[in-house]
């Protein structure tokens, strides 16, 4: 199945554009969410390096973002950079796992490989098995009890796109897969 940008784009912006006045837009090196401002009228999301992966990843961050956060460059959220140490990890990966289960649920939605990121190449992240079954209980909570809001628009408008199966199948999700 092929995964073109220019999809994940229309996608989202058919989706988004008009009742939030977000645009899913592909960025440079870094990825980063800017809230509408004198310069650009609309609040953006800036995937990084042309990564279909990477605007599922970031995308999802706007849906864990509340109204408040959406106002704030990069939801507010504080940045340890890559090198972290294994406590500076276990923070990160706390602010993940939701996240990530949407990611993820996205990603089989659009019958796209999900791997988790531990985002920390030149550190020492660890056993990463913890975080992976906390990303994976997350998906089963929103199995059984639903996805936030836009987040299900978003999930429904994929598997329509992709011709996938409309609903969350835990059958699709295997922890030692990703």
């Amino acid at each position: 199945m092929e995964h073109r940008l220019n999809d994940i784009i229309n996608i989202f912006n058919q989706c988004f554009a008009q009742d939030y006045n977000t645009r899913l837009v592909k960025g440079g090196e870094e990825p980063i969410y800017i809230p509408a401002n004198e310069k650009v009228p609309y609040h953006a999301i800036y995937f990084a390096r042309g990564f279909y992966s990477s605007a599922l990843h970031e995308i999802a961050h706007w849906l864990v973002a509340g109204a408040a956060r959406r106002q704030l460059e990069d939801f507010g959220y504080w940045y340890e950079p890559d090198g972290r140490n294994q406590q500076q990890q276990r923070e990160f990966e706390k602010v993940e796992v939701k996240p990530q289960a949407i990611e993820w649920i996205l990603s089989v939605a659009a019958g796209f490989r999900y791997f988790a990121s531990l985002d920390n190449l030149n550190g020492n992240p660890g056993d990463s098995q913890p975080f992976k079954q906390a990303v994976y209980a997350q998906v089963k909570h929103y199995a059984e009890k639903g996805l936030p809001k836009r987040a299900e628009i978003l999930r429904k408008a994929l598997a329509q796109f992709y011709a996938t199966e409309d609903r969350i199948d835990l059958s699709k999700f295997r922890v030692e897969e990703i």
